[in-house]
């Protein structure tokens, strides 16, 4: 009798790796961080589920106030090279030869990667000065400073066309001519900017690497990814999702010093000893918080260049200190020690890991319920629109008013790779 072999799958740590390089995953562990909050069950939070109407509520008016016609654009890079209602990138864009659809969306994934992985926090003192005399700090100010560079071909191999990045010039970047370009000095000293320069440098060697993801049409670079995602994209979409998940397993190896599975780097993936699994993926817990903002950033170039983009919602909210500032400074997030308010803290802490994650579960709490006091639904207002109308506002609003200097109500130890 001939007996028919069994097949079976025994799942390596490199396959559980890859269960964590999706938003699914940041979704699901985060609920499962708030529901262990909300049995009173985590080390360093308390939650007052109470105040949620004070939260909803003040990102309810700040859209009303930002976009009164409810006509609220992406969250997303893009937002912040408009400034006093120009459009800078735009008219950069306008100026150039450029009329191909793909080599415009190329240049706008080159300028976007190295724009999102620049945008960690840049600490309180730090201010670029704008050639219109404006002295503009934190993101809005890291983004025009970023375009600046981009326009000058700083990140170009190229000097004939300077509106590109190569993997070539970056991966050779020196941190003196990133901190020229941020106008950093004593006086105006920019969190992590060496941590910066090495992320560019670390962008530039992984590009290189894979001329079959990142030079299908040209020299590698970055904006590369665009023919990429164009040829997986099945009858001229892709969801969201798919591109957060293109960026994780693409772009992984760039971040430093993180904590990896089965040879598989983690990204911005940290431990937290109240997730509990049965498997090799037990006390991890994903947020990719830098690569989510790069992928709702890349929405608008695929869109502009023809391809649909779906299932937004499938992106989670951002786990970042003005979002998470939002749920301590309204009271649903409170310390268990308030002792912790006025300590620093790592980025790897639990502590720093418990708010995240609860940042990005309470954030889809509050979508909800500002929808249903502005009368629309997720698909006129995904999540994408309620951080940016929204959210992130709300939270900036908060600390400024909390705190003279508008830091976050955490204090963060930043290496100016996470946010």
């Amino acid at each position: 009798m001939k007996v028919t072999p069994v097949l079976s799958f025994v799942k390596t740590d490199a396959d559980s790796a890859y269960s964590l390089l999706n938003a699914k995953a940041v979704r699901s562990r985060a609920q499962r961080m708030l529901a262990l909050g909300l049995d009173d069950k985590l080390p360093h939070f308390r939650i007052n589920l109470g105040c949620l109407d004070d939260a909803i509520e003040r990102v309810r008016t700040i859209t009303l106030k930002n976009y009164p016609s409810l006509d609220v654009p992406f969250h997303s890079r893009w937002r912040h090279f408009v400034i006093d209602g120009k459009d800078r990138w735009g008219a950069i864009a306008a100026k150039t030869s450029r009329r191909d659809r793909a080599e415009r969306a190329r240049a706008e994934f080159d300028l976007a990667i190295v724009s999102v992985f620049l945008d960690a926090g840049a600490g309180p003192q730090w201010r670029y000065r704008d050639p219109t005399g404006a002295a503009i700090g934190r993101s809005e100010g890291l983004a025009l400073a970023s375009l600046a560079m981009f326009e000058r071909g700083d990140f170009s191999a190229m000097p004939a066309q300077p509106l590109r990045a190569d993997a070539e010039a970056l991966r050779q970047l020196p941190v003196e001519r990133l901190g020229a370009g941020f106008q950093v000095s004593r006086d105006n000293p920019l969190v992590g900017v060496e941590g910066r320069a090495a992320l560019l440098r670390n962008l530039g060697n992984v590009v290189a690497a894979a001329p079959e993801v990142f030079a299908i049409n040209d020299k590698p670079r970055p904006g590369g990814l665009f023919d990429h995602l164009a040829g997986v994209a099945k009858g001229g979409a892709i969801a969201a999702p798919a591109i957060l998940t293109e960026l994780l397993c693409r772009l992984g190896p760039i971040w430093p010093s993180r904590l990896s599975l089965g040879g598989v780097p983690l990204g911005d993936c940290w431990k937290h000893p109240s997730i509990v699994t049965g498997d090799a993926t037990s006390g991890l817990v994903p947020l990719h918080k830098l690569s989510q903002w790069l992928a709702y950033s890349l929405i608008e170039p695929l869109q502009r260049s023809g391809i649909d983009v779906t299932d937004i919602d499938g992106l989670t909210g951002l786990a970042e200190y003005r979002n998470g500032g939002l749920f301590v400074d309204t009271g649903v997030l409170a310390f268990r020690d308030p002792a912790d308010a006025q300590r620093e803290h790592e980025v790897s802490s639990p502590l720093v890991v418990e708010w995240r994650a609860l940042t990005v579960a309470l954030l889809d709490r509050v979508a909800d319920g500002v929808r249903r006091r502005l009368g629309t639904d997720a698909t006129s207002m995904p999540l994408a629109k309620i951080l940016e109308g929204g959210t992130w506002a709300a939270g900036r609003r908060l600390a400024r008013e909390r705190r003279a200097d508008a830091s976050p109500p955490v204090k963060v130890i930043s290496d100016g790779t996470v946010f």
